[in-house]
C-alpha cells in the first residue's frame, strides 16, 4: 500500500489515537487494516517503523488545544502499540506531566509478554489508566482461526496478560468482535472467560467497512 502521510495522531469522533507502529503480532481476519489504508481520511500506513518519543509529542503538541478538550487519548492504530514499550512509557509520561486531567488508554492484543519474555505490566502501573485487550475468542482454536497470531500458545498469553493486568489494579477490559462472517465467536463463553480473569468485558460489533 502506498504511504501518504505519517499519521501518528489522528482523531476518530474527536477523541485523540496514537498510531506509534504498524508492527502486529497477530493479522486478526476483521481487523481495519485488512480493508482499508485509512481512518476517517488520516492515512495510518507509516513510511518507516523507527518511530521516536520526539516524533510522537512533536504531533501531539501541533494539535495541543484539541487534545485539551478530549477526556482519554488511546495508544491504537494499525499496529501492536506496546511493540514499541520504551516509546509508550516515554509518552505516555509526557502526557501525564503535561495533561494531567487526560486519561491513557492502550487498546493491545496481550502479547507483550509474551513478545519481550517477561511482565511487563508493572512498568505501565501508575502510567496507563485503563488497558483493552483482545481476547477475542472463547477457545484456542477459535482464536488461531480469527487471530492468526505469531508467536506460540498465543491464546494462553492472552488470558495471563489480561490476569497480569487485573493484579496490577489497571482498570482492564477483555474484548471481543463478533458477527464476523464464518466464525463463531461465543460471546457468552468470552464473557465468563473475562469475569474469571478478574477483569472487564465488551463485545462489539463488526464493522464490514471499518469506520
Amino acid at each position: 500500500m502506498q504511504t501518504i502521510e505519517k499519521n501518528l495522531l489522528y482523531f476518530l469522533d474527536n477523541k485523540p489515537y496514537i498510531n506509534i507502529t504498524n508492527a502486529c503480532s497477530n493479522s486478526c481476519v476483521f481487523c481495519i487494516r485488512e480493508q482499508k489504508q485509512d481512518v476517517q481520511g488520516a492515512n495510518l500506513w507509516l513510511d518507516k517503523d523507527e518511530i521516536s518519543t520526539q516524533e510522537v509529542i512533536s504531533q501531539i503538541e501541533q494539535n495541543k488545544e484539541k487534545i485539551e478538550t478530549s477526556s482519554e487519548i488511546v495508544f491504537c492504530g494499525y499496529g501492536e502499540p506496546l511493540i514499541k514499550l520504551d516509546e509508550v512509557i516515554e509518552v505516555s509520561k509526557y502526557l501525564k506531566q503535561n495533561f494531567p486531567n487526560l486519561k491513557i488508554r492502550i487498546n493491545t492484543n496481550g502479547h507483550a509478554n509474551a513478545i519481550f519474555k517477561k511482565n511487563i505490566v508493572p512498568e505501565l502501573k501508575g502510567l496507563v489508566d485503563y488497558i483493552s485487550i483482545s481476547l477475542n475468542a472463547q477457545n484456542e482454536e477459535m482464536y488461531n482461526k480469527i487471530s492468526r497470531p505469531k508467536i506460540k500458545n498465543a491464546y494462553e498469553e492472552v488470558k495471563r496478560f489480561i490476569r497480569a493486568c487485573v493484579e496490577e489494579k489497571i482498570d482492564t477490559t477483555a474484548s471481543v468482535v463478533y458477527n464476523v462472517p464464518d466464525y463463531d465467536i461465543d460471546v457468552e463463553r468470552c464473557q465468563v472467560i473475562a469475569k474469571s480473569l478478574g477483569a472487564k468485558f465488551r463485545a462489539r460489533d463488526f464493522i464490514p467497512n471499518g469506520y
